[in-house]
């Protein structure tokens, strides 16, 4: 027979392991989720060329109502050169750390890149290491670069002919200027000029710094015997490189180039970032993110 001083022992007991059970729950309670998004861009030193950004931020804001939206350059050399000048811009693994310590629980990461080269790539990684770590933010989703797929170049090709100047004719070039690089992914670069072949035989894309060159074009021009030709960056801001190696009055120009081949040049001061038609295939990818994230629904 179990005495009644052991039974009220054991009631005790058991009162406390309750009491304690809903304590150590009250720990474990996770706070409400908290999302957001960060823009990631490679950056720009260009004045004039950052009204391209503030159009990105003001499309997100629009599309997005709601979201907190965040920025970060992923170039390490441009954070460098504004910081001289006191302008301060937060690298990706800054930008994250800065949320998470704001209590953010879900982020949206979106890549303002062209291509997933060498830049996207530490992005994919940096954003692979900041995930789950204690305390810090629990998913993270990455939206792609502007191309990262077929579907991506045939809607790329079609908003780049539906987003030329309009003063163009027929017989009228389109070169258009892509930074290049030696990372795998400049492979996007020829394979866009394949399709913009589909739909215009006059508009070709050549790089700074990779495959196609400017020369390979020069001869096209050449032997279609061309007169006129306009220049457009295909960059997100037509910062440095669009006015200086594209548009610049130096002898190694673009503009300086083809006006030596006898060619009639119009350079378009216009990054893809200022075009409604080009950010909203950008935006697409960052729906897809955030859809990751239980930020809005299913399209």
């Amino acid at each position: 027979m179990i005495k009644p001083s052991c039974v009220c022992g054991l009631s005790v007991l058991f009162l406390f392991l309750i009491l304690s059970t809903q304590a150590w729950a009250g720990h474990d309670t996770e706070s409400p989720a908290k999302k957001g998004i960060l823009l990631v861009a490679f950056g720009t030193t260009v004045p004039e060329a950052k009204g391209a950004l503030e159009h990105i931020q003001s499309q997100v804001a629009t599309r997005f109502p709601g979201l907190p939206i965040y920025w970060a350059y992923s170039s390490r050399q441009v954070r460098s050169t504004l910081a001289d000048s006191g302008t301060h811009y937060d690298s990706v693994p800054t930008a994250l750390a800065r949320m998470a310590d704001e209590g953010f629980t879900h982020v949206a990461v979106q890549s303002l890149h062209t291509i997933p080269g060498a830049e996207f790539q530490a992005l994919r990684e940096t954003v692979t290491a900041m995930t789950g770590l204690p305390k810090g933010i629990k998913h993270i989703e990455l939206g792609q670069p502007l191309l990262s797929s077929h579907e991506d170049l045939v809607a790329c090709a079609q908003t780049i002919m539906d987003t030329l100047p309009k003063k163009r004719t027929p017989q009228d070039a389109v070169v258009l200027m892509g930074h290049g690089t030696h990372h795998a992914a400049n492979i996007y670069y020829p394979g866009l000029q394949y399709y913009l072949w589909q739909l215009d035989p006059l508009v070709f894309i050549a790089t700074v710094e990779s495959a196609p060159f400017l020369d390979d074009v020069r001869r096209a021009l050449q032997s279609r015997q061309v007169q006129t030709t306009y220049l457009l960056p295909f960059m997100a801001v037509a910062g440095d490189h669009a006015r200086n190696d594209m548009a610049g009055q130096e002898e190694d120009s673009w503009t300086s180039i083809l006006t030596s081949d006898g060619l009639t040049c119009i350079p378009v001061l216009r990054g893809t970032g200022e075009s409604e038609a080009f950010v909203r295939l950008w935006l697409d990818h960052l729906h897809i993110a955030l859809e990751r994230i239980g930020a809005v629904a299913s399209k």
